[in-house]
């Protein structure tokens, strides 16, 4: 039987092993800059702080150590959001008996203010593409990392209170806030399913891609953008574009459903942890 930090390595493995999945590096696509072989040694480099995270660590903690080794691999972030993601999983799977929606929420509205200081910190060992703060919010830019410590200090803000913070805007903060709804909706797609696993989680891919726009879209482009690409993906759902066209065409202009794929990983974890064969 897996340990949750197995399957939580295997998660990271199975996601970009998946094909096709439009506009993201799997097995048969990679970016000049951004290749396979990158997110396979970023899923091994982050066992450390996942590790942590399964012997009962602070999440912010076990988060910032799993993205330093994550990072120690040429291409540098290679999956922050999916461990941002599989760091309060892990800890929920590893804490409880009873894994679910809820004690996985439980663990993230229980983080602290230095989960907070060592998530801020995450930021100074990988480039994250992320928006300018709100007016007034300056004091708060993920990219000063720890020089933002005093500030969450003075306001008390906890990791989940950062995360509320950008609900609205980036949809791994969504998923802290909202229960981690679409991480075990799309499990319960795979688990579903049929097939490899890997043809199952780029099934599960475009459908999350196809319900919501990515707003890894967002900020790399516009929401116009993302509108487009998720009613493209929904096209490719039906059977009326071939998704190993739209994921070449994708590629070509290098738009990268991230989120989607973070919110993938974290379904095959969920998946895995509730029995999924492989």
């Amino acid at each position: 039987m897996r340990s949750p930090v197995q399957n939580a390595e295997l998660a990271l493995l199975l996601e970009v092993t998946g094909t096709p999945k439009p506009g993201n590096v799997d097995r048969h696509r990679e970016y000049d800059d951004l290749r396979f072989e990158h997110f396979m040694a970023g899923a091994v480099g982050s066992i450390p702080g996942l590790i942590l995270a399964q012997n009962g660590a602070a999440v912010g903690r076990a988060f910032e150590r799993s993205v330093v080794g994550m990072a120690e691999q040429s291409a540098g972030n290679t999956q922050f959001g999916a461990l941002l993601l599989l760091v309060p999983l892990v800890r929920a799977a590893s804490a409880h008996d009873d894994f679910s929606a809820e004690t996985a929420s439980e663990i993230a509205r229980s983080t602290t203010v230095d989960d907070a200081c060592d998530f801020y910190r995450a930021f100074e060992h990988v480039d994250v593409a992320v928006n300018d703060p709100p007016s007034g919010m300056d004091a708060l830019d993920v990219r000063l990392g720890s020089r933002a410590e005093p500030t969450l200090r003075e306001r008390e803000l906890t990791l989940f209170d950062v995360m509320e913070q950008s609900a609205e805007i980036d949809g791994v903060a969504r998923e802290w806030t909202q229960d981690f709804d679409r991480s075990f909706a799309a499990a319960d797609w795979i688990e579903k399913n049929d097939g490899p696993v890997s043809e199952r989680a780029a099934d599960a891919f475009i459908r999350l891609l196809a319900a919501k726009p990515d707003t890894f879209i967002v900020k790399q482009h516009d929401e116009a953008t993302a509108t487009e690409v998720s009613e493209r993906a929904d096209k490719a759902r039906a059977g009326a574009i071939d998704p190993a066209a739209l994921a070449e065409e994708f590629i070509r202009r290098d738009i990268n459903p991230g989120t989607t794929a973070d919110l993938t990983a974290a379904a095959l974890f969920v998946a895995l942890e509730r029995g999924l064969s492989v």
